[in-house]
């Protein structure tokens, strides 16, 4: 999870460069938005999302939420283990409706042109294994704006509010990026032989995509949660991986 980055030809290399090691709050800013949108049009690539988008669908977001109210953010991917948000609480949460899947291409990041990699997004059916963090109601503006210019930097994600069982809490509304299926980077049709093989192989500046798997699943473990698919995928993946080294 994370809109991580656009393709490898709209990306100037300082803004790769910035996001090696954990992300954090500081990497996702208007002005980092700004430059990376800029290089795109220098270099005759698909725009991203524009900023006016951007920020029409944080306020839609926004007008949601009513006053003083926390806001809870289903983590499914890193942003499980490293949300660059502030947040007052994280507990394990499961969202029914909706499951974890492969199906974001990426040629930057954590794969290249020559060996695509894929990113997490969730989408309609099954269910989902996560960790809810609470964002105060006092940081809801701030935090939210971060996160913004973490997950929908692209477009390639939908922001939604789904319920979510969060544990002790019990059920919860909670925002959560699902993909948009209509972006040209949601892989449609990938089976899970064609999966397992990009995964294993892709790597990027920031390291192989196959780590990125193993890290969701251990995660996942050290929290008592498991996703048994995800579990085979990554089974499948180290088999490769050490086929094809």
């Amino acid at each position: 999870m994370s809109d991580e980055l656009p393709q490898a030809s709209q990306v100037p290399p300082a803004a790769v460069m910035r996001l090696r090691g954990p992300l954090r709050r500081e990497d996702f800013t208007a002005a980092r938005a700004r430059r990376i949108a800029e290089e795109v049009l220098k270099r005759g690539a698909v725009p991203l999302m524009s900023e006016e988008a951007r920020q029409a669908s944080l306020a839609a977001v926004r007008a949601s939420v009513p006053a003083e109210t926390d806001v809870w953010v289903f983590g499914y991917g890193s942003l499980m283990w490293n949300p660059a948000i502030h947040v007052v609480a994280s507990k394990r949460a499961h969202v029914r409706g909706y499951r974890r899947n492969f199906c974001l291409t990426m040629s930057v990041g954590r794969g290249s042109i020559d060996r695509p990699g894929l990113m997490l997004a969730i989408e309609r059916g099954g269910s989902c294994a996560g960790i809810a963090h609470c964002i105060a109601a006092q940081d809801v503006e701030s935090e939210l704006s971060i996160l913004w210019y973490r997950e929908m930097l692209t477009g390639a994600y939908e922001p939604r509010w789904v319920n979510a069982d969060i544990e002790e809490l019990g059920r919860k509304r909670v925002l959560a990026f699902a993909i948009n299926r209509s972006h040209p980077r949601y892989e449609a049709s990938l089976n899970e032989d064609q999966v397992a093989l990009r995964i294993a192989t892709a790597e990027g500046l920031l390291g192989s995509n196959r780590d990125y798997l193993y890290r969701t699943v251990a995660h996942l473990a050290e929290n008592g949660l498991r996703d048994a698919p995800l579990a085979r995928l990554a089974a499948r993946v180290e088999a490769l991986a050490r086929e094809t080294a």
